[in-house]
Parts: structure tokens; C-alpha cells; sequence
């Protein structure tokens, strides 16, 4: 098979969270800027994080938040296996945008065969219609352990010839340390292709950090290509993981409103709240596991690989007491998407033991809805009206639930268009009588400005604030890819990159 069309470029990490992602979506965005075709591509993602294409095919977030810096549609070939954990020791693997197997903790280093084809063409199809392809590895290369099954380190380096740069994370400590004992891990072949390393999120003065930086370009031969500074005003969704979110700054506003964000074990699409940060009267708050739900003004449950023990989770520390007693005595508004709207609801069937052996699991019984997990997976862009106010909103559905309501609840999207040859019901979501408690399917709905303002704007009517009207934030994430290229060429060597190209 011949992969060689489109010059290849690889990040790789000093480990999880290090900035690989965003790393390759700046590039991304200069090779563009510069009047090349580039595209994004990460061989194998493990995330809870993932995005539906317009064909219907499910793929990481951040994959497809590298296709916007590419002004490309996200496409299933740049990121063709997902894994998506749903529980310590099992696995679902998406291949080629749908579910294929499920994987055992055990059974990921023998998985590679059955992968290795996949990958290869899905990067060849990347690379006849483009100059550059991007390429972002996962964890760490160093981890001994995983390196026979390797198909998303050195192991796609090797098979499609790619130089690599090495991404670490100064602000979290021991960035050097990192960067010399990931080499000294690697075997001679695979440390001649490390030509280089990027120090991510430094604070202070470049003169403080030079004599480190003379040092390990002395000790291990190899260029520091940049040192990228801690940056707080780019709004890029950040990587696979909750924990990487920094704590937000309150608002210093007297009528900033309240929305917290429940945690949850298995978390997924917590990337539909960024577009709250920018706004000037929200605080957003992500509630971590070892904190009380106290005052709110809204309380959002979001998605969940797996619902029901997520909503076991919520149980177990009290959230879901909190969570009902805020709904029933109007203090607060609810709100679930997804999973989270599958657990608002009377009870959750599962005939087909999709989550759990269980086969009847009560719900928190806030919306009068019951929903029942099928063997299928809804995969599917959409379009859809707000029922109350009439605005327009575009979303993504992943669920493998069916949701029927009950006669105290109320739809709260009319579909107009669905992306899919199913034809499912013309209506999302569900309300209760009161309408401070609702649920929907839709991923991506608060990214619409006039919606996400019409919201805020009615929970600042439900407290005496008079709405704002105006459309505050603009959510335009094609500006901030241009903010972060901008960072780049002023703190990278980009014409050092290029020479690695040629």
C-alpha cells in the first residue's frame, strides 16, 4: 500500500493532557493559513468525548475540533478507531465511525490485527487528498506496557515515515524529566525519530526558563521548538478529559447566574458547556466529586456512557436528593442531556442488558418519561425548532435509548430535519408541567448564540433580572483557531517545523 502523498507530521507527549490535541489543531491552523490542505489524524482515540458526523459516523471530539481548524467537515478516516470505556474493564470500539466489538481491559494488546488494515487505508484516503496530514499520538510512547499493541504511537509513525515532535506540560512540573526519560524508554529506532520538543503551558519570563532549555538540547541533541505560554483567553475545546478544565473565574457581577455542571464517573460531551464560559452574566461551574450541589440556578446533568451506573454514582454521595429537592421546591432549574435526560425520567428498562443485568432501573422520576435501551445506536446529525420559543437549534444525537412520554411531559424540540435514513420520532426532549425541569437527546444545543442567550435570559426572568436580550457572546470558534495560530507563529520555530516536512 503506498501512504506516501500528504508530507506527514507527528505530536506525540510526554503523557495524558500534556497538550497534544491543541498542539495539533494550532498547527493545523498555520499549515492552512500558509495555503496548504491539511488535515488532522489520531489512528485510535480512547474518549467518552465523541462527535457525530454528518453521515451519522461517531468519532473523537477532538478529531473533529481539528477538522474546524482545517475548515474541513469532521471525517470518520481521521480518527477510524474510537474506544470508549464503560467501565474499568470493558470497552466499546467504534470502528470506522460505528460500534464493531467490545474490548476487555485484557484484550487491548491482542486487539491490533483486527484494527491494523482499517487504520492504514482510512490515513492513506487522508493523505491522496491532502499536502499535510497531522498526526496526534495518545499517552505516552514510553508506555512499556502497551508498546506490542502500539497503533497510535511510534507504531504509525514507523508505517507511514513520520517525524515526531515530543509535547510536554511544564505548568504540571517535571517537564524535563519527562522529556529525557521518555527518550531513554524508547528503543533506538523509535528515538531517532524524535526530532524535537514543544514546552506547553509556561508562565513567566522565556530568559528564566533558557538555561533548562540550553540543557536539554545539550543532553539529548534535539531542539526545543517552542515554548507555548499559559493562555487564558482562546476558547478551543480542550482535550478528552474533565480534569484537564482549569477552574473557571466567577463573573464579578451581581446578576451573573449560576450553572453547574454535575460530575459523573463516566462523563461524556461535557465540551456542549464551553460555549457558557464566554458569556458575561454565567458562572460555570463543574461540580466535582467531593462537593455538595449548595445554591444554583440551574443544575445540568450531562451525558453518560454508562446511565445507570452514573445515576447510581449520584445516589450513593446525595446529588440526587440535592438534585430533586432544588427541582421540587423551584429553586433551581434541571436540566439532562442525554444519559442525564434518560435519568430524570420514572424508570430505565433494560431487556437486552445493554448496561447492566438489571432490567428495570427507577429513575429520579422529575420528568414523566420512561426510557428503554436498545441494541442499535442512534448516530445522526439534526435540526430542530425550540417548541416555546421558536428558535432554530442544530445538534447530534448518540444514545441507545428510546424515550417515550408520559402525559405530564411535554416535548421540547419539533425535528425538521434528521441526517439519517431511520425515521424516528419528529420530536426531542420532554418537560415537566412547571417547565423547570427538561431533557433532550440534542449534543451542541447551547451553541446556538439566540437559543443559549433565550436561555439565560429566561432563568434570569425565573430570579427578577431583567434579560439582556441581546445576543452577549458570539460562539465563533473559526476566530479563535486564528487567536491560537497567531500564539504560535510568535512562540514556535514554524519554519523549523517546515524543514522537518522537507
Amino acid at each position: 500500500m503506498t501512504l506516501h502523498r500528504a508530507k506527514p507530521l507527528m505530536i506525540q507527549g510526554t503523557g495524558s493532557n500534556v497538550g497534544k490535541s491543541i498542539v495539533v489543531a494550532g498547527l493545523c491552523r498555520v499549515f492552512l493559513q500558509d495555503g496548504h490542505r491539511v488535515a488532522p489524524f489520531k489512528s485510535q482515540n480512547m474518549a467518552l468525548n465523541s462527535f457525530v458526523t454528518r453521515e451519522g459516523n461517531e468519532m473523537g471530539r477532538a478529531q473533529a475540533v481539528q477538522a474546524q481548524a482545517c475548515k474541513l467537515s469532521p471525517d470518520v478516516n481521521m480518527n477510524p478507531v474510537l474506544i470508549k470505556p464503560s467501565s474499568d474493564c470493558m470497552a466499546q470500539v467504534v470502528v470506522m465511525g460505528k460500534p464493531a466489538f467490545n474490548l476487555p481491559a485484557d484484550g487491548f494488546l491482542s486487539y491490533k490485527s483486527r484494527v491494523s488494515d482499517v487504520v492504514l487505508l482510512a490515513y492513506k484516503t487522508l493523505s491522496e487528498a491532502h499536502d499535510i496530514v497531522v498526526i496526534e499520538g495518545a499517552g505516552s510512547p514510553a508506555e512499556i506496557n502497551l508498546r506490542d499493541g502500539d497503533i497510535v504511537n511510534m507504531a504509525i509513525a514507523e508505517m507511514v515515515d513520520a517525524p515526531v515532535i515530543l509535547v510536554g506540560d511544564i505548568d504540571r512540573g517535571g517537564v524535563f524529566a519527562s522529556f529525557v526519560g521518555t527518550l531513554e524508554l524508547l528503543e533506538p529506532h523509535e528515538r531517532r525519530r524524535i526530532r524535537g520538543f514543544i514546552i506547553n503551558k509556561f508562565r513567566g519570563s522565556r530568559s528564566i526558563l533558557q538555561p533548562a532549555i540550553d540543557f536539554l538540547e545539550k543532553r539529548t541533541g534535539l531542539p526545543v521548538f517552542g515554548v507555548i505560554p499559559y493562555y487564558m483567553d482562546i476558547s478551543i475545546p480542550e482535550e478528552d478529559s474533565l480534569a484537564s478544565k482549569a477552574a473557571l473565574r466567577a463573573k464579578n457581577r451581581d446578576d451573573a447566574i449560576e450553572v453547574t455542571v454535575a460530575f459523573m464517573p463516566h462523563v461524556s460531551n461535557f465540551t456542549d458547556f464551553d460555549p457558557f464560559e464566554g458569556e458575561p452574566d454565567v458562572n460555570l461551574r463543574y461540580l466535582r466529586p467531593d462537593q455538595p450541589v449548595g445554591e444554583t440556578d440551574v443544575v445540568i446533568l450531562p451525558g453518560s456512557k454508562s446511565t445507570v451506573d452514573d445515576l447510581a454514582y449520584l445516589r450513593r454521595r446525595g446529588i440526587e436528593t440535592e438534585i430533586a429537592s432544588l427541582a421540587s421546591a423551584g429553586r433551581a432549574m434541571v436540566i439532562g442531556i442525554c444519559g442525564g435526560y434518560q435519568m430524570l425520567g420514572k424508570k430505565i428498562c433494560d431487556p437486552y442488558a445493554i448496561e447492566s443485568p438489571a432490567t428495570e432501573t427507577a429513575g429520579m422520576g422529575l420528568l414523566d418519561v420512561q426510557t428503554t435501551f436498545m441494541s442499535d445506536k442512534k448516530l445522526c446529525q439534526a435540526d430542530a425548532v425550540h417548541i416555546s420559543s421558536g428558535l432554530g437549534v442544530r445538534g447530534y444525537e448518540i444514545h441507545m435509548g428510546v424515550t417515550d412520554l408520559g402525559t405530564d411531559a411535554q416535548p421540547v424540540f419539533r425535528v425538521t430535519g434528521r441526517h439519517s435514513p431511520d425515521t424516528w420520532s419528529q420530536h426531542d426532549g420532554a418537560a415537566n408541567p412547571e417547565g423547570n425541569v427538561w431533557g433532550t437527546y440534542l449534543h451542541g444545543v447551547f451553541d446556538d448564540d439566540r437559543f443559549r442567550r433565550h436561555f439565560i435570559d429566561s432563568i434570569r426572568a425565573r430570579k427578577g433580572l431583567r434579560p439582556l436580550e441581546k445576543v452577549m457572546n458570539r460562539y465563533d470558534t473559526d476566530a479563535e483557531y486564528d487567536k491560537l495560530a497567531e500564539v504560535f507563529r510568535k512562540s514556535l520555530d514554524i519554519q523549523g517545523v517546515y524543514r522537518l516536512l522537507r
